[in-house]
Parts: C-alpha cells; structure tokens; sequence
C-alpha cells in the first residue's frame, strides 16, 4: 500500500455519495442520508451528489465524446474528480449493479476515478449476498480506484433502512466502521486531486462556494 508523504495528505478529506437508485423514497438515498453525518464525525467534508437531480445520457463509449449537450456530465465528473473518496451505494438488481450508477461511473474515466478511495454498500429486498459488491469492485479496479476491505450489503430493506437497522442490531455499528476505515483510507493513499478542467459549469462553482444553484445536485 503506497502512503503519500506528509505534505500532501489533505487534513479534511472530501468524500463524495452516489446512490444507484432513482425513486423518491429509495432506501439508498436513505443509506446515504444515515450515513453522512457519521462521515462527518469522523472528519470528513462528507456531501451527496443526488443522480436523481441529474439528467444523464446513457454512455456512448467514445472516451473522448465531451457530451456538450448534457451539462451533467461536467458537473458529474468535476463532483468526483474535486473528491478523494466516494461512497457508491447500489440497488442490487437482477443480482448486480443498478444500470444508473453503472451508467453514472460509465460516465467518467480514468482522470475523474484513478486514485479514488471507495466505500461500497448494497442494497438488497431480500438475503444479503455480495454480487453487487463485487462487481462494484471489479468496476473499480479497472478504473484504478481504491475500494477499502469493508463493506455492507444492507439486506431485507424493503420495509425502509429503519426497519433493517432494528432487525439487525450490529448493522449500525458497520456503518461506523465502513466511515472510520475510509476516512483513515482516504486521508492515506488520496491526495489533493487533479484541478478540474477550466470549462466549468457555473452551478456546481456557486455551490462550491456556499451559494445555491437553480437545481442544487449537492445536499449537505
């Protein structure tokens, strides 16, 4: 494991949520939503780019297409590039990754994930298993991200994280370790990321900056 010297650990990472699932009430974004404030106290600037917000092409495949007719994209890829960590949560469905965070992450390329530390959640209706999860790691490794050993899969949810926390007492506790070890992660083997590219998309700017977009992807 390579550590970076000294001088370039960041003292407060940024760690960036994207949750795979689209419906208003989805138990991802719940996920999220539990798990950021626990992200924060561990010293992390912990924020949620809701995908929902976003209108999103589906990838074409040409590396080198700038889609610039999906101003999403840009604010996509500058929201993971500006980060050093992520926490990508999935809907398990028909065994494997929601096809909107596949899409998503399909979206960006190795300038926006090379070097990235993940934490990785999945969401399942039914008994936990880790197919979603390990093809969440499979999509990292071939992006030269970092996904750390920790994980979750969040299992008989469809009742609501509520319902799934008080059936299972210890899954709180997870969820404490999954935020200590990618804080400890990040602030190990991510550095401060690239500069963004100068063609900037001005919402993404003012919510840098404290201000509020006419459709604000950021939630705190």
């Amino acid at each position: 494991m390579r550590e970076l010297p000294e001088s370039t650990i960041p003292a407060v990472p940024r760690i960036l949520g994207l949750a795979g699932s689209l419906r208003p009430q989805s138990v991802s974004h719940q996920v999220l939503g539990f798990l950021m404030p626990i992200l924060r106290r561990e010293g992390a600037d912990a924020r949620i780019l809701d995908l929902r917000t976003l209108c999103l092409p589906f990838c074409s495949g040409d590396r080198q297409d700038p889609y610039p007719d999906w101003p999403d994209v840009t604010l996509l890829r500058r929201a993971v590039q500006e980060s050093q960590g992520l926490v990508l949560v999935t809907p398990e469905y028909h065994g494997s990754v929601s096809g909107v965070l596949k899409n998503a992450l399909d979206l960006l390329d190795f300038p926006h994930l090379e070097g990235k530390v993940a934490g990785l959640i999945s969401v399942l209706g039914g008994r936990s298993n880790s197919n979603a999860l390990n093809d969440l790691r499979t999509i990292l490794r071939w992006c030269r991200a970092w996904a750390i050993p920790e994980q979750i899969a969040v299992a008989e949810s469809r009742r609501g994280l509520d319902a799934a926390l008080a059936g299972s007492p210890e899954l709180a506790e997870r969820f404490g370790e999954l935020a200590r070890s990618l804080v400890r992660s990040t602030l190990r083997l991510a550095g401060d990321p690239p500069a963004p590219e100068p063609a900037g998309c001005s919402r993404f700017e003012s919510l840098q900056h404290g201000g509020e977009g006419p459709r604000s992807a950021w939630l705190g």
